[in-house]
């Protein structure tokens, strides 16, 4: 069945990163939109430094043809070539956006997963970066090249003030307004919203981005949330942070195995962001705090905790209500998914209203519910993998989470490890494609942790020396490298020119 009228107004609801991102990308990828966005007090946002992935540059500066040199000034980002895992029987490993473990160097008979039992730090030149401190290769007169599949730590509240300005300049029209009521038309469609103020907005398509109180998707449409409570344990998070003084600025996010839960840490230039996500079914609040600053004694502000529960909402289209960000769905930032995933979300959705000439049918939206749907299932299965087998510390939590974990879609390709390690043809077992990890994210986790197989695959004397020779190139090219206070200093320089 299709829509009777043609989209021109769409009103986006919430004006957190979720909220502006939307309007910017539909502004800019579809002009001829009408597109208002109402931003509330009411709405607030978690505002935390956030950690992204490659995609959110790639959106940035290719999709959306933002200017570098604009974006670094008004954010002030940090980069971060990947995360590392205190996770495992390993001191720590890398988990780049490059291809690690699934790749296959040359002269050698098996990808990389095979040789890296030992020694898996210098799988790739990201990884190689994080181990030396270092963000760029050096390129003429050692000035950093900054390129590559890199990724950003940034600070929420200057990302969401620079958008602000973004959506402005782009067209999106944007104002307050907390929300009073909502008319829905004879077939459930929402036909208008109204604020305190009295007025009334109408608009053709809803973008329902009010994070966690999902005003239209949750509560108007009373669509079911799905929760992830098969996989996924912790549900509370304690967050501080204190000024870097003489810490190191590295370029990359640490997730460090806590007693109930992990902690990240967030690289800004002059704060470190720590955050302690936990399960209240093991652990209390108090006990929480008591962990978190007796492993971060440096914390100098005043730690809040944030409660949140992982899952996603059914369908993420409804009718004319589209949800974007924590009101579609949410899972603890183990992976950095947040920001992606509203980019995943709005991109689907903007590629379903151009293929449709802005009139989208229930097979539209079914095709981008089924969209979405796996996408949030398989960061669910993807964070589970993070969970079933980390042994670094044995607890309450982790026992549970050892015995309790579903790998969901993705118990088959653990089988299949399990048998003959992390070969090429454990790609049949990724259930859908195309996907977000990939089969190199899950080899991460299992190959990074240690996770044993059975058929072992001994490399011969050549392809010892091969690897070396391969391990100290890469190393080499690291060892020489910039730094992120030698590469922040080099793009703020007057004659610093973007590729």
């Amino acid at each position: 069945m299709f829509s009777c009228d043609q989209i021109s107004k769409v009103v986006v609801l919430g004006g957190g990163s979720a909220g502006l991102m939307a309007a910017v990308t539909v502004k800019r990828l579809l002009p001829q939109l009408d597109v208002k966005l109402i931003r509330s007090a009411d709405i607030g946002v978690i505002g935390v430094g956030e950690g992204t992935t490659a995609v959110f540059p790639s959106h940035f500066f290719e999709t959306l043809k933002v200017s570098k040199e604009e974006f670094y000034r008004e954010t002030q980002p940090t980069w971060k070539q990947g995360i590392r895992f205190e996770w495992g029987p390993r001191d720590y490993f890398n988990y780049t956006f490059e291809f690690q473990y699934d790749a296959q160097r040359q002269g050698m008979s098996c990808a990389n997963g095979f040789y890296a039992d030992e020694d898996c730090r210098d799988l790739d030149l990201p990884s190689a970066l994080m181990d030396r401190g270092k963000a760029f290769v050096s390129g003429p007169l050692g000035k950093p090249l900054v390129r590559g599949n890199y990724a950003f730590h940034i600070e929420n509240h200057r990302l969401v003030t620079y958008l602000e300005k973004l959506a402005a300049r782009t067209g999106v029209e944007l104002s307050e307004g907390t929300l009073q009521s909502v008319e829905q038309g004879p077939n459930g469609d929402v036909t208008s919203i109204t604020f305190e103020d009295n007025r009334r907005i109408e608009a053709d398509l809803f973008i329902d981005a009010s994070g966690f109180r999902a005003e239209l998707i949750g509560r108007v449409m009373n669509e079911p949330f799905l929760p992830f409570s098969s996989g996924l344990f912790c549900d509370r998070a304690v967050i501080g942070g204190w000024d870097r003084g003489e810490d190191p600025l590295v370029a990359y996010t640490t997730a460090e195995t806590m007693d109930s839960g992990w902690c990240w840490k967030i690289e800004h230039e002059h704060w470190i962001n720590r955050g302690y996500v936990y399960a209240s079914q093991f652990i209390n609040d108090e006990q929480a705090l008591e962990e978190f600053l007796r492993k971060n004694p440096k914390v100098s502000n005043t730690p809040r905790v944030v409660k949140f529960r992982s899952g996603r909402y059914d369908r993420s289209w409804v009718k004319n209500v589209v949800a974007i960000g924590n009101s579609s769905g949410f899972v603890e930032p183990l992976e950095a998914t947040a920001l992606a995933q509203i980019i995943y979300g709005t991109r689907w959705l903007i590629e379903l209203l151009r293929t449709t000439d802005l009139q989208p049918s229930d097979s539209s939206r079914h095709l981008y519910n089924t969209q979405m749907g796996r996408a949030w299932d398989e960061i669910r299965d993807f964070l589970a993998f993070h969970y079933k087998f980390n042994h670094r510390i044995e607890s309450p939590f982790w026992s549970h989470c050892h015995h309790d974990t579903s790998l969901g879609a993705y118990q088959g390709l653990y089988d299949y490890y399990l048998d003959e390690g992390p070969g090429p043809l454990i790609i049949h077992e990724v259930p859908h494609k195309p996907n977000i990890y990939g089969v190199e994210g899950f080899l991460s986790m299992l190959v990074g942790m240690k996770v044993p197989y059975k058929r072992r695959r001994e490399p011969t004397p050549a392809e010892q020396q091969a690897w070396k020779q391969h391990s100290a190139a890469i190393a080499a090219k690291a060892n020489s490298a910039v730094d992120s206070v030698k590469a922040l200093a080099a793009i703020r320089s007057p004659g610093w020119v973007w590729e």
